[in-house]
């Protein structure tokens, strides 16, 4: 944790902001707990304490009972993370902030014991998150503005803002929040693409022109997507035949799968592939007799492609269908990032203007449309 954070930790724990019933997330086993304050309060409070994430909304709020519910679409996220992002986004006494996803309000406390409550905005898609989050916020003395609304739009008439936040992960971002900037602000997002799960932080800082937004990546973290970027995910028989991938073109790769699969989900290559293949989503499937296949679905069109690894053999059968052969995209894009060194999260960074955003390794210069 930053040291100068510590004061606002102890005079503002999470426990102030979580419901009476939640689910601590396990991100080793990917599995929740159910913990309910009344039932056992030595529990609860160890787990509001605890260094992971907590679960506090299911399904966009359509979930009843106590038992996990489908999709976890609110939480509060494992503190390391928040005081991390609190130390990237470097708040000062006199700071406008504006803050994307309220959540339950912990990390606008946070901020506002920083800044000053009448200083901090944070605007809440959900209308029953935002009530909750505003409520913990007023019992705290600490009556931050939650406005219910797209935080993708931002919130014009608090601006300019000297730092903005987003507590959820976006893929494309909105000039707006430059527009809403103070020269030289802060932007603060996690982001990633559609290829991967694996997201970074971005912290972006605004031209004193105000026509642009740029930065590196200050490294890994992972968020619940901002609800109207989430992936509908590709459905496999809308791609492949029935028949299978006797259609489709052979080929074959030397990349083994330690290799290409290497960090999993979460990690750096595909991270970087990411970067580099525009509208493409993958999975690994999981082995079975030594055999993994790696599918890979386009985004604008039909196209597919998949690269079948086998223990023990040096190459692995490739097949690719459709307009683009994704699989060629995929391993040019492997291997260009191989050639750099295999750079880590640090080293690329992202620039937004009004005509999109664009990812950068080393130089802004030298960028590209992603």
């Amino acid at each position: 944790m930053p040291s100068d954070w510590a004061p606002a930790f102890t005079a503002l724990p999470r426990s102030l902001f979580l419901p009476d019933l939640m689910w601590p997330y396990d991100m080793d086993s990917g599995t929740s707990t159910v913990v309910t304050k009344s039932d056992d309060p030595g529990k609860w409070y160890a787990y509001a304490d605890a260094n992971v994430p907590i679960i506090t909304q299911w399904d966009d709020g359509a979930h009843d009972g106590s038992a996990p519910g489908r999709v976890f679409t609110s939480s509060s996220s494992m503190p390391s993370l928040v005081f991390s992002m609190l130390g990237d986004l470097d708040v000062r006494s006199t700071d406008r902030v504006l803050e994307v996803g309220t959540g339950t309000g912990w990390n606008a406390a946070l901020l506002a014991h920083r800044a000053g409550a009448d200083n901090v905005v944070s605007v809440e898609l959900d209308a029953s998150v935002a009530t909750i989050a505003r409520a913990a916020l007023d019992r705290a003395g600490l009556p931050v503005r939650v406005v219910h609304g797209d935080g993708f739009l931002g919130c014009p008439d608090g601006a300019p803002y000297q730092r903005i936040v987003a507590t959820c992960g976006l893929r494309s971002l909105p000039f707006a929040w430059v527009e809403q900037a103070a020269p030289g602000g802060v932007i603060l997002v996690p982001w990633g693409t559609y290829y991967t799960f694996t997201e970074a932080t971005a912290r972006l800082v605004v031209a004193d022109n105000g026509e642009s937004a740029s930065g590196p990546f200050t490294g890994p973290v992972n968020f619940m997507r901002m609800r109207a970027q989430r992936l509908p995910w590709p459905q496999h028989s809308a791609y492949v035949p029935a028949e299978g991938t006797g259609g489709a073109d052979k080929t074959s790769t030397t990349i083994s799968e330690a290799e290409f699969l290497d960090g999993g989900d979460f990690g750096i290559a595909g991270f970087a592939v990411g970067l580099r293949v525009r509208d493409c989503a993958h999975v690994a499937d999981r082995k079975r007799d030594g055999r993994r296949p790696v599918w890979f679905y386009g985004l604008s069109d039909r196209s597919w492609a998949v690269a079948v690894f086998r223990d023990g053999q040096p190459r692995a059968r490739v097949f690719q269908s459709g307009p683009r052969r994704l699989w060629d995209e995929v391993e040019d894009a492997y291997l260009w990032w191989q050639r750099q060194g295999k750079p880590e999260f640090t080293r690329f960074g992202l620039t937004l203007t009004a005509e999109g955003q664009q990812a950068w390794l080393d130089d802004q210069a030298d960028s590209w449309p992603v």
